[in-house]
Formats: structure tokens, C-alpha cells, sequence
């Protein structure tokens, strides 16, 4: 297995990956524009495990200068159980070290909560979102 960079080419396959694991209910945040969104994000690490030249996860995260938080990590149902989504945590948070970030946060699933309490996270304040930015932002922004 290798860990390397996302490319561009990665999007349909990891795309993929995300419908097996059942993590693509928001096609606008995690989907191929998306993916590419983020690949171009200066404050993005965007990681991909590779077996045989296929794309078998992925993880991706951002570091603000203060705070480094992964926001997606997924492995594809076949290649789970093989260390596969360990590795890739342990390669972001390297990089994030390396750029200074003294913690790691996840927005984690509820039933990924057992993974990463492995890894020594735990929980912390609850994470909310708001997938409806519009409705946020009110009238006055139309």
C-alpha cells in the first residue's frame, strides 16, 4: 500500500469508494467537484491509499494555523480491517505536524466513534452543520 496525494483522476474512483461506504449522502460537499474544490484548497491535505495502483482510501483534512481537523476518512468495505484507515490518520497528522498543528480533531460518525477512541481520540464538543448555507445567510444576502 502506498500513501500519496490526491490527483485529480482519483475523483470518479474515490467517488465510488464513498457510495460502498455510505458516505456520500452530500454529493455537493464530498462528491468529484468537491474532491477537486478541496484539491485546490491551500489549507488541505487530501490523501489517498493506493493498492495496486487503485485508490482503497482516502482522508482529508484542513489546518487553519491553529487547529488541524479531519473531515472525511473512508476505506472501501473490502480493504477494511487491514490498517489501512489507521496509516492514512497517522499520515495526516504527520503533515499537519509538520506544519505546526499541536492537535488533531475528526468529525467523526457515530458508529466510527469505536476507531477512533482506538487511535486515543475522544469525544469533545458536539459538531453541528448547517448543509443549507443559503438559509443560513437569510434574505438579505439574495
Amino acid at each position: 500500500m502506498v500513501i500519496r496525494d490526491f490527483r485529480p483522476e482519483d475523483a470518479e474512483p474515490l467517488e465510488d469508494l464513498l457510495i460502498a461506504v455510505g458516505e456520500l449522502a452530500h454529493p455537493e460537499v464530498d462528491g468529484r467537484e468537491a474532491m477537486l474544490r478541496v484539491h485546490a484548497c491551500s489549507a488541505a491535505v487530501f490523501l489517498v491509499a493506493e493498492e495496486d495502483g487503485k485508490p482503497v482510501g482516502l482522508v482529508r483534512g484542513v489546518y487553519d494555523g491553529s487547529r488541524a481537523l479531519i473531515h472525511l476518512l473512508a476505506v472501501h468495505p473490502d480493504c477494511q480491517g487491514r490498517g489501512i484507515g489507521t496509516a492514512l490518520v497517522r499520515e495526516i497528522a504527520r503533515r499537519f505536524k509538520v506544519q505546526g498543528a499541536p492537535t488533531l480533531g475528526v468529525t467523526a460518525a457515530e458508529r466510527a466513534v469505536g476507531f477512533w477512541e482506538r487511535l486515543m481520540f475522544w469525544p469533545s464538543a458536539r459538531y453541528m452543520v448547517a448543509f443549507d448555507i443559503e438559509m443560513l445567510i437569510g434574505e438579505e444576502a439574495r
